[in-house]
């Protein structure tokens, strides 16, 4: 097995559009993928725990980490922080690990800009209408009238920047759109760019290919 570099995995949709059920069935499916666990400001919900969901921070320590320069990407949403700690994701890239993102625009747009965005592959999730994404939002029964409102509002926002992802995916079905999102991941996986060693394998090649020579 010719060793190859880390993909870093953004998974970004209006809320309730299914990025979510998408990123659980690709680790499923693929139990080398890690999830990234985001640091947030926000409160947690029922059953949610700290470390495994989210890493719940302050706002002070929060924007403390900023400072700091150990946030590889935040943003604000909906009035509270979230961002991603930047050491276990640079680990997991070193090692060859794929490290996956349930991240808005605003964080893929600054992870695609950073030091590390030939690592990135992004993709993005459309819902098939809005009259389904309300619907879904509704049968999640989560949030109040209100944030459901708000949350509607807030796709127009999301969806206006699809055009910046690599890949966008409209969720008629799940198990279909589940099948064209592992077929993203392997065929990035096999990119020239992220297989370093490659080089090394055909340079070894020559060398055999002399050495059978008369």
């Amino acid at each position: 097995m010719i060793p190859r570099r880390g993909l870093l995995i953004i998974l970004s949709s209006p809320s309730g559009a299914g990025k979510s059920t998408l990123a659980q069935r690709l680790m499923a499916w693929d139990g080398d993928i890690r999830f990234s666990v985001s640091s947030t400001t926000r409160a947690p919900r029922p059953g949610e725990m700290d470390g495994r969901e989210y890493h719940f921070r302050s706002r002070a320590d929060f924007e403390r980490m900023v400072g700091e320069g150990e946030m590889l990407e935040h943003a604000q949403v909906f009035g509270n922080l979230y961002g991603t700690p930047r050491a276990p994701v640079e680990e997991a890239l070193a090692a060859g690990r794929d490290t996956l993102f349930d991240i808005d625009w605003q964080g893929g747009q600054q992870i695609r800009n950073s030091a590390l965005a030939a690592d990135v592959v992004s993709i993005f999730v459309l819902p098939p209408s809005m009259a389904e994404l309300n619907r879904r939002l509704q049968a999640r029964a989560q949030d109040s009238a209100e944030v459901i409102a708000r949350r509607m509002a807030q796709s127009q926002d999301e969806i206006s920047h699809w055009a910046e992802y690599d890949y966008v995916l409209v969720n008629h079905d799940l198990d279909a759109t589940e099948t064209d999102l592992r077929a993203i991941v392997t065929a990035e996986r096999l990119r020239r760019i992220r297989r370093p060693a490659l080089s090394t394998h055909v340079r070894a090649l020559a060398r055999e290919f002399e050495e059978m020579q008369p």
